[in-house]
């Protein structure tokens, strides 16, 4: 299983919140918003952050999927 962060990114445009400014608010360093974007893994304190910034579930913003 791998994780993907599609929700995440959909939920910004539905909210028209830009990756810059969730970053900022929610002090994520470089290396962390990079993970997010390669679609690596976090660990779950900054998708907790992420999930209380936007009041919202995990599964809101993270998916797990089978690995192809």
């Amino acid at each position: 299983m791998k994780i993907t962060y599609k929700r995440l990114w959909m939920l910004l445009l539905e909210r028209d919140i830009p990756k810059s400014k969730l970053k900022e608010d929610i002090s994520l360093s470089p290396g962390t918003m990079s993970k997010l974007n390669k679609g690596e893994e976090v660990s779950l304190s900054i998708l907790l952050r992420i999930c209380e910034y936007l009041n919202c579930d995990i599964g809101d913003i993270c998916e797990a999927v089978p690995c192809k």
